[in-house]
C-alpha cells in the first residue's frame, strides 16, 4: 500500500527550491566540462522536474537498492546520464561518491556516458538508444500490475517513472509501447516529456510536427501540460498522475534545455557537448551558485539526503507489513529468481518419456509440450506472443490472458510489436518476480533486435521463442526464411542460441534457458516435423554442452558431420550412406555454440575430432569456419530462399543427404 505522500519542501531558513535543482544544474555541467564529454542540456532542463519527482514523491532507498517494493526510474532520454549520477550523489547512492562524478565517462567508473545497469546501484536499465527506456518501463509497470493482482496492495503498489525526451518519442519503439502501455491502462506508469524543442540537428521542427499530446490520447493515456521549471505545476500535475490511475500519464514538461547557461541555452550548442568554462561561469552567476566545481553547500545535501530517509521508512513500513501478511514465503521465493525445483523435474521427467516415445514432430511444438510441463510445475513464467500465439504454440492449457486492467493471467498478448514485446520482458525481467518468454518467427528477430542486444548487453534472463526457423517453413517464401538471421543472434555477445534437432534437445534447451540467469536464449524452432534422433537415455542435459557426438564412427573417423537442427537428420542419413561405402563418419550435434565455446579445449577437441569436417545448416556459412578448419565443406544457404513446399526447397537448394555425403568424399579423396 502507497504510504502517505510526505512533501520534503525545503524549509525558510533552509536551501530553496532553486539551491536544490541548481545542485544538478551544477553537478552536470562540471562533470561533462572536467570529461570534455557528455551531454549538458537535458539534466540543467529537466533538473526543476527531478527534484519535484525525488524529493517529494520517489520511494527509493540507497542503502537497499533491490528493495522489492521500491519505485521505479528510468531515464530513457540516456544521454543525458548526468541527471541520474546528480540524483544518486544527492541522495546518498553509497557507490556514487562526488569521486565518481569527477571520473564520469572514463574506464572503471561507475557513471558510465550512458546509464548502464549493473554499473551502478539504483540503475533499474540500460539505456542510451532512444526509445528503449520508456518500452521497458512499460514491461516495469506489467510486471508491478501482475504482482499486485497477487500479493495485493499492501505488498506491491509502486511506480514506474520515465523521463523521456523528443527523440524517445521519434523513435517507432515508443508507438509500440505507448499503444501497448495505454491498451492495457498500466495506471501506475507515469512518463515525463522533455519537451524542449530540440534535437542534435537543431530544432525538432526540421524533422517531427506530431501533436505528441493527442498522439498519447489516441492511445489511451491521460495527459497533462506543464511548466517544466514551475515546481507547483510540477507536483500539481504528479499528484493529480498518482491519484488518478485509471490510465498511464503523460506529463509534458515545456523546458530549456541547457537551462542557466547564458549564451547556449535552447540551442543545439546545449545538447551534447561541454559547456566550455566561460559558458560555465556564466550559468554559475546567472543560477546564483557562486560555488567550486564539485563543491555541493552542506545544508543542499543534507536536504537532498531527507529523500533517502523517506525512502528507508518507507521500507521499514514494507517489511513490517511483509511480515504480517502471511505471504512472506511465497513472495521472497517469487522474488528470489530461482527457479522452482518442480519445473527442473517436470523437464527431467518429460526427456524421459521423449527418449521412450521418440514422438516425430516440429520442435515448435516439442517446444509447447515443454512448456505445458515448465508452465504446469511453476506460476513464475510468463508468456506471450506478437500476434503469432497459435504459430509460435506458446500458449499452454490453463494460462489465462493479461487484459486491460485485469492482471491475473499469465499470457500477454502483445500485438504485432516485436521490439515492443522484446522490451517488455526485458522490463519484466529487471523489474523481478517473473520469467518472461515471447514468441515470433525467427525472421522478426531483426525487428526486435535492439532490445534483444540489450537482453543480451545485461545480463538478463529473457527467452525468445523464435519458430519458423529457416526454409523448412516452405510456401511463405524468401521474405519469411531467415537465411542470416542465426548468423547475427549467434554474433550478439552473451546470447545463448539454441537450434535444436528434435523433442529431447528442445527439452534440454527449455531447461538451460530457465537455469541461466545471467543471459538471455533464443530458440530457434522448426515449422516442419522432425525425426527423433535422441533415442537412448542419458544422465546429463547434452544440449548443456553445447554440442557433443551424436552418434560416434565405427573405428577412427574419416569425417565428422557438424550440424544444428532440422538437418542433423540429414547429417544422420548422410553417415549412413557414407558407411554403407565403407567410409567412417561421426555425427555431432550443435545445438547451442556458445555453451560448447565455454567447454575446455579438450572437450572440444574431443568432439570435433581431427578429421575432415562438413557443416550442415539451412542457413549461410556465416560463422561456420570456427569450427570447420581448413579442410572442411559446408552444405547450407548462399543466398535467399524461394517459395516452394519444404522438401521441394531442401533438394533445390542441395542440402540433402546425398549431398552432404558428396562434400564428405570429396574432403578425403
Amino acid at each position: 500500500m502507497t504510504d502517505t505522500l510526505v512533501a520534503d519542501r525545503p524549509s525558510a531558513a533552509g536551501p530553496s527550491f532553486a539551491d536544490m535543482a541548481n545542485a544538478i544544474r551544477a553537478l552536470a555541467m562540471d562533470a561533462v566540462e572536467k570529461a570534455k564529454s557528455g551531454h549538458p542540456g537535458m539534466p540543467m532542463g529537466m533538473a526543476d522536474v527531478a527534484t519535484v519527482l525525488f524529493t517529494r514523491f520517489m520511494h527509493l532507498n540507497p542503502a537497499d537498492s533491490a528493495w522489492p517494493d521500491r519505485d521505479r526510474f528510468v531515464l530513457s532520454a540516456g544521454h543525458g546520464s548526468m541527471l541520474q549520477y546528480a540524483l544518486h550523489y544527492l541522495i546518498g547512492y553509497p557507490d556514487m561518491p562526488i569521486e565518481q562524478l569527477e571520473k564520469f565517462r572514463q574506464l572503471g567508473s561507475h557513471t558510465a556516458g550512458h546509464p548502464e545497469y549493473g554499473h551502478a546501484l539504483g540503475i533499474e536499465t540500460t539505456t542510451g538508444p532512444l526509445g528503449q527506456g520508456v518500452a521497458t518501463a512499460v514491461g516495469m509497470a506489467l510486471a508491478e500490475r501482475m504482482m499486485n493482482a497477487r500479493y495485493g496492495d499492501d505488498l506491491v503498489d509502486h511506480y514506474t517513472y520515465v523521463i523521456a525526451g523528443d527523440g524517445c518519442l521519434m523513435e517507432g519503439i515508443s508507438h509500440e509501447a505507448i499503444d501497448l502501455a495505454g491498451h492495457l491502462k498500466l495506471g501506475k506508469l507515469i512518463l515525463f516529456w522533455d519537451d524542449n524543442h530540440i534535437s542534435i540537428d537543431g530544432a525538432t521542427s526540421l524533422s517531427t510536427s506530431t501533436d505528441q499530446i493527442a498522439r498519447f490520447k489516441a492511445a489511451g493515456w491521460n495527459t497533462v501540460r506543464v511548466n517544466g521549471h514551475d515546481e507547483k505545476e510540477i507536483e500539481a500535475a504528479i499528484a493529480k498522475a498518482r491519484a488518478q490511475s485509471d490510465k498511464p500519464w503523460l506529463i509534458a514538461c515545456n523546458t530549456i534545455i541547457g537551462y542557466g547557461a547564458p549564451n547556449r541555452a535552447g540551442t543545439a550548442k546545449a545538447h551534447g557537448e561541454a559547456l566550455g568554462a566561460e559558458e560555465i561561469a556564466g550559468a554559475r552567476q546567472k543560477l546564483n551558485w557562486p560555488h567550486t566545481p564539485f563543491v555541493v553547500p552542506a545544508p543542499v545535501l543534507n536536504e537532498w539526503r531527507k529523500a533517502a530517509a523517506r525512502g528507508a521508512a518507507a521500507q521499514e513500513n514494507w517489511v513490517a507489513r511483509l511480515a504480517a501478511s502471511g505471504k512472506a514465503a511465497a513472495f521472497n521465493a517469487q522474488v528470489s529468481g530461482v527457479l522452482p525445483a518442480a519445473a527442473e523435474a517436470a523437464l527431467k521427467e518429460l526427456i524421459a518419456k521423449q527418449v521412450e516415445e521418440k514422438p516425430k514432430i516440429a520442435s515448435r511444438k516439442a517446444s509447447e509440450i515443454a512448456l505445458a510441463a515448465i508452465n504446469a510445475a511453476t506460476d513464475v513464467t510468463i508468456g506471450g506472443s506478437a500476434d503469432l500465439t497459435h504459430s509460435n504454440l506458446t500458449i499452454t492449457k490453463g494460462m489465462e490472458s493479461v487484459r486491460p486492467g485485469s492482471f491475473g493471467g499469465r499470457y500477454i498478448h502483445y500485438g504485432v510489436r516485436e521490439m515492443g514485446m522484446a522490451a517488455a520482458m526485458n522490463g519484466m525481467a529487471l523489474h523481478g518476480g517473473f520469467i518472461p518468454y515471447g514468441g515470433t518467427f525467427l525472421i522478426f528477430a531483426d525487428y526486435a533486435r535492439g532490445a534483444i542486444r540489450l537482453s543480451a548487453l545485461m545480463g538478463i534472463r529473457v527467452i525468445y521463442v523464435l519458430t519458423h526457423d529457416s526454409i523448412g517453413l516452405g510456401e511463405d517464401g524468401p521474405t519469411h526464411q531467415p537465411v542470416e538471421i542465426l548468423a547475427s543472434l549467434r554474433a550478439l555477445p552473451n546470447m545463448l542460441v539454441f537450434r535444436p534437432c528434435d523433442a529431447v534437445e528442445t527439452s534440454e534447451s527449455w531447461a538451460v534457458a530457465l537455469a541461466e540467469k545471467a543471459a538471455p536464449s533464443s530458440l530457434a524452432l522448426s515449422r516442419q516435423a522432425l525425426t527423433p534422433l535422441r533415442t537412448e537415455a542419458s544422465k546429463e542435459n547434452l544440449t548443456a554442452k553445447g554440442a557433443y557426438v551424436l552418434r560416434e564412427a565405427d573405428g577412427k573417423r574419416d569425417v565428422t558431420l557438424l550440424a544444428t537442427g532440422s538437418e542433423v537428420e540429414i547429417a544422420v542419413a548422410a553417415a549412413h550412406e557414407l558407411a554403407m561405402e565403407g567410409i567412417k563418419a561421426a555425427v555431432v550435434s550443435m545445438p547451442c555454440w556458445e555453451l560448447f565455446d565455454r567447454q575446455s579445449e579438450a572437450y572440444r577437441r574431443e568432439v570435433l575430432g581431427t578429421a575432415p569436417r562438413v557443416g550442415v545448416e539451412a542457413a549461410l556459412r556465416f560463422g561456420w569456419d570456427r569450427w570447420l578448419g581448413e579442410r572442411s565443406a559446408f552444405i547450407g544457404m548462399k543466398g535467399f530462399g524461394a517459395s516452394a513446399p519444404a522438401p521441394d526447397l531442401y533438394k533445390h537448394f542441395g542440402i540433402t543427404a546425398e549431398a552432404v555425403a558428396a562434400a564428405a568424399k570429396s574432403l578425403i579423396s
